[in-house]
């Protein structure tokens, strides 16, 4: 992947709120078919950033550029033809309680697509079956676990086979087990499905998991303070702040 094309491009991004600054001079790139994580300590911004990313968030200044457009500068039906090319799983999951989790992954599919029902049904269990529920395909959120939750929201996120989907903090909340479970699912689809996956997170074992690269936002600097390989990182770093976290060390 280091050859890889870009298919984002952050350039000197900004984000304000009032008269606090979140962050600013934030610049990146994602590559082709990598795992990408943005993270850091809490209050750093990284959910922030991922809002921009998605359109959620304007930026205060600067650029982010998703396949070539800016999607900030984008209206109309470009603007969601551009959007229906990512997928977005939330922390919780963000299911309908009252749809089965086949019945949640259509929602996309019925709101962009004229994909008849018996279509969307195949396309829906072929998703679920691609994240390990073919067979729970007819359960309700409510009878499921959390680690199913979220296996079911990338699959939702999949809907419409976009090549970039964005992970908010897949493992919060998730015992080892499953966590590495999840880990080893987002590995799967990235290297077998060639998807693009951004993920944020500040679970350490995770980052060190899946991270082809990533970036280290830090609160009290308003920005980036470290990027590259996350293993690297963590034995060649001489920053104090980037050594703590990976190194799982207190500041002195």
């Amino acid at each position: 992947m280091a050859g890889a094309e870009p298919v984002i491009r952050v350039r000197d991004l900004a984000a304000r709120f009032g008269g606090n600054t979140v962050f600013e001079h934030v610049s990146f790139e994602v590559r082709r078919g990598e795992v990408f994580v943005i993270l850091g300590g809490s209050g750093c911004g990284k959910s922030t950033l991922l809002k921009h990313m998605i359109g959620l968030y304007p930026p205060a200044e600067g650029t982010v550029e998703i396949l070539g457009q800016d999607l900030a500068a984008l209206a109309g039906e470009a603007r969601r033809a551009l959007l229906r090319r990512i997928g977005v799983m939330w922390q919780s999951g963000a299911l309908f309680g009252s749809l089965t989790l086949a019945e949640n992954v259509e929602v996309p599919l019925e709101e962009h697509t004229a994909l008849p029902a018996e279509a969307r049904a195949l396309v829906a269990r072929a998703k679920l079956g691609l994240v390990g529920l073919a067979d729970a395909a007819g359960r309700l959120p409510a009878e499921i676990s959390g680690g199913m939750a979220k296996r079911a929201g990338i699959a939702r996120a999949m809907a419409l086979d976009p090549p970039i989907l964005f992970l908010d903090e897949p493992s919060a909340g998730l015992d080892p087990i499953t966590s590495a479970g999840l880990d080893a699912l987002i590995l799967e689809l990235a290297r077998e499905l060639g998807t693009t996956f951004v993920v944020v997170t500040h679970e350490l074992q995770s980052i060190l998991a899946i991270g082809d690269r990533c970036i280290m936002l830090d609160k009290a600097a308003r920005g980036v303070i470290a990027e590259g390989d996350p293993r690297a990182l963590r034995e060649t770093s001489t920053d104090p702040v980037v050594r703590a976290f990976f190194r799982r060390e207190a500041m002195a």
